[in-house]
């Protein structure tokens, strides 16, 4: 996975005659493919050997199907916990724990993280790391505030960020495939006293225009970048609901625009309320529109300030949770307050910390957020949301595997826990009903408001 000698003189002989717009020095981007990776993190593990050099892609494990790719066994399975933090114990490991993490620890007797060995399983294909030196030399930038950006291709936008922008925008142009369906996206709470509730569940698509692999061209300045669909079929209420989102990189003349067809009314209406610090429609109250997969919509407002990278125990390589045979929704969601921890693994990695705080006249449920991404993978980690008080309001983590059948990731399962409640809210794939699969590109018509009208039960 390296670039030839040439290219990477070639690509530096442009940096050095072009424009300084872009966010990558010389130096930074001689180190790519080489004491970084080819799309910004580095290549080496840590100097006490609990985080890993990174040295490739994931390879499946001998019991994986290729003719039911939905359904993931774990390749980790045989890997017994290192050790296990808790109430008791979690001043000794608080400088790699969250804030919001050592306060669900403090609240929930019942809480622990079970910490395996680390593994980087990040995947890549070679369009997207040629385009990642592209955006590294060509002067990928923000502008307008960090709320829209130039000049950029559809690569990592930024491999070597400097601003807490530039890794939000790393976030929400993360590479998880070309495009994504799960024929059986589920949303689901659970309250205080164990009960869990479905509170939607029908097929998801995801698809991200920006990531075609025969395109050249750069993204246009209004672009949309991700499209989602969502066709509900449970329960009975919410069955024959649609909804689309478009996400555009111009957040400022463009932005969200999102609609819904209800049978009941039997028409497609606008939905401007998928945003923000709307409660999230299968959330049960458990958590926001936002903070879907932890961040989710645009970065206007909020100032996001980049504190600096550290490292940290996050959720990762979460095949366990996802796989019905070692850990389905009865069992994975059978605690109250939180996940089941026998069935989420932990690991130990570098991240990104973002510090997001509301900007002057603007409003939202979370007055300050402090975000934490996955320096290999962008749409892996953590969010503290606190209250007006300064006290942790919700935690969200993400729960996030990589496909095994091509170079695509999965990291839009997630789980929210309302502190203020203790109910929790997740996200998840029911897998042993098929699972999230990469698929080709659909038309852009597929999901344009027309389509709803047209598909609608009357």
């Amino acid at each position: 996975m390296k670039h030839t000698p040439t290219i990477i003189a070639a690509a530096l002989s442009f940096a050095l005659a072009g424009p300084a717009a872009a966010t990558a020095t010389p130096e930074e981007i001689k180190t790519l493919g080489t004491t970084h990776t080819l799309w910004g993190a580095e290549m080496a593990g840590n100097k006490d050997g609990t985080i890993p050099a990174y040295t490739g892609p994931i390879k499946p494990p001998a019991s994986y199907d290729a003719k039911n790719p939905g359904v993931r066994p774990d390749p980790f399975a045989a890997e017994k916990p290192l050790f296990s933090i808790d109430a008791k114990n979690m001043a000794q490991y608080a400088d790699k724990l969250s804030p919001g993490i050592q306060a669900v620890l403090k609240k929930y007797a019942t809480y622990r993280l079970d910490v395996y060995p680390s593994h980087r399983t990040a995947s890549y294909p070679k369009f997207f790391t040629d385009n990642t030196l592209k955006n590294a030399t060509g002067g990928c930038k923000t502008v307008n505030d960090g709320l829209q950006i130039a000049g950029c291709h559809g690569g990592m936008p930024f491999p070597f960020p400097k601003t807490g922008n530039e890794v939000m925008w790393n976030r929400l142009l993360k590479y998880d495939a070309y495009a994504l369906m799960s024929a059986n996206m589920t949303g689901s709470v659970v309250d205080t006293q164990g009960n869990r509730t479905v509170t939607g569940m029908g097929t998801m698509w995801i698809q991200y225009d920006i990531f075609d692999p025969e395109r050249t061209t750069p993204i246009a300045e209004q672009e949309i970048y991700e499209r989602l669909r969502i066709d509900y079929n449970e329960p009975a209420r919410k069955a024959g609901e649609k909804l689309i989102v478009q996400d555009s990189v111009d957040m400022v003349n463009v932005g969200r625009r999102a609609w819904s067809y209800l049978p009941g009314m039997r028409r497609v209406k606008l939905a401007p309320d998928i945003a923000y610090d709307t409660p999230s429609p299968t959330g049960g109250g458990a958590g926001t529109v936002d903070e879907a997969a932890v961040f989710y919509g645009s970065l206007d407002r909020y100032d996001f300030k980049l504190v600096g990278k550290r490292e940290l125990y996050i959720p990762y390589n979460s095949y366990k949770v996802r796989d019905p045979r070692q850990c389905p929704s009865s069992v994975s969601m059978s605690t109250r307050n939180h996940l089941n921890p026998d069935c989420v693994r932990w690991e130990l990695h570098r991240v990104w910390e973002v510090k997001a705080t509301l900007k002057p006249g603007k409003r939202h449920v979370y007055p300050t957020r402090t975000l934490y991404w996955d320096e290999d993978l962008p749409g892996v980690g953590i969010a503290d949301n606190y209250d007006s008080t300064g006290q942790v309001f919700r935690v969200t983590h993400t729960l996030p595997i990589t496909l095994y059948e091509t170079a695509a990731h999965s990291t839009d399962e997630w789980v929210t826990m309302d502190l203020a409640t203790g109910n929790y809210a997740r996200q998840e794939d029911v897998t042993d009903k098929g699972g999230w699969v990469a698929i080709p590109f659909k038309p852009k018509t597929f999901f344009a408001s027309e389509a709803l009208a047209g598909e609608g039960v009357r």
